[in-house]
């Protein structure tokens, strides 16, 4: 995701440094708008942008300022990344990786309400999430008692968020949806996250219809959520045509935390791909270094004719390493490769 700017200034926050102007500039954007005793801002990744620092920055904005967002990269933006090393790449991702781990951990203590975290499928976004929320909530696992963190896939109801919400309403409380993109096709549904997202001090959610359900469920027609919530989504907001639901969406989006993997192409992914097996991704499978190599080359060779080129990809050629031996590579290409 990338926001560009028609007007606005850049506190670059060093010394004796005064904030330089960015209008008409596009940079990669990280969160916001965000608020501080200085004022609203964007946070933007502007490492390699002339006149620019070499890290994230923030932008001021005020209710004067004009800035569009876009999934599309810039021209100025293709040719800084043509520029980078595939080291620079995968010191980009594994930062911006970092970044989602801690902002997970700050949803788990509840110092962040929301985020909503994009990036491609099968880049590790919700292998991540769960191992921070896994590991966060390590008290509970032991005590064999129920965890404190749940994952919503698939389809979900407006009533059967509003159950989910009050299950998991307490302050250290997350909520992961994980691809579960109607809750943001449905009014009602997008009506109630509004709400349980709010950035007043109280939130409270009511559920204005009799319902027979709650009563089974012992759920209120009320109550306080102080919860977090993280969605996880390919889902490309821009892209919904209903006005109504347009207007929703804008709201939600405000209430939360944004974090672009920036992850836009193919190459990028393959390098994520080889970072998590090298840092131990595969070590379950106890395929030895020689094998895990040889799971890399063929996901690296065969790119451009698997069904996808995925970490989901990477794990099945694991399995089939682990269970056919050296034949391995002949069921991979029967399994995985799209036909001729």
């Amino acid at each position: 995701m990338f926001v560009t700017f028609n007007s606005g200034v850049a506190n670059l926050e060093l010394k004796n440094q005064k904030p330089v102007s960015v209008v008409g500039r596009t940079f990669r954007y990280v969160s916001g708008p965000l608020k501080e005793v200085r004022g609203t801002y964007i946070l933007t990744d502007t490492r390699g942008e002339v006149d620019m620092p070499n890290r994230n920055t923030k932008i001021f904005i005020d209710s004067n300022t004009n800035y569009s967002m876009s999934d599309r990269l810039t021209p100025e933006l293709e040719e800084a990344k043509a520029s980078e090393t595939d080291e620079q790449i995968i010191e980009r991702l594994r930062k911006r990786f970092e970044m989602l781990d801690k902002m997970t951990k700050a949803s788990k203590k509840g110092h962040i309400r929301a985020m909503i975290v994009s990036g491609p499928p099968g880049c590790g976004k919700s292998h991540g999430v769960e191992a921070v929320l896994r590991k966060g909530d390590i008290l509970n696992t032991l005590a064999d008692t129920q965890p404190k963190y749940t994952f919503v896939k698939g389809a979900a109801s407006a009533i059967g968020l509003y159950i989910k919400l009050f299950k998991y309403r307490t302050k250290d409380s997350v909520i992961v949806f994980d691809d579960c993109d109607s809750v943001f096709g449905d009014e009602v549904s997008l009506n109630i996250m509004k709400a349980a997202l709010d950035s007043k001090a109280k939130r409270t959610i009511h559920w204005n219809t009799d319902s027979r359900l709650l009563r089974q469920e012992d759920v209120p027609d009320h109550f306080d959520f102080e919860g977090s919530v993280i969605f996880i989504t390919n889902l490309k907001f821009e892209n919904v045509k209903s006005k109504k639901l347009q207007d929703h969406l804008e709201a939600l989006e405000s209430r939360c935390h944004f974090i672009d993997l920036t992850i836009d192409t193919d190459h990028e992914k393959m390098l994520r791909i080889e970072q998590l097996t090298r840092d131990g991704m595969l070590k379950d499978y106890s395929l030895g270094k020689d094998v895990e190599e040889e799971v890399i080359a063929f996901v690296k060779d065969n790119a451009n004719k698997l069904r996808e080129l995925s970490l989901r990809t990477v794990i099945k050629a694991a399995e089939l390493a682990k269970a056919f031996g050296d034949d391995w590579q002949d069921f991979a290409a029967s399994s995985l490769l799209k036909r001729k």
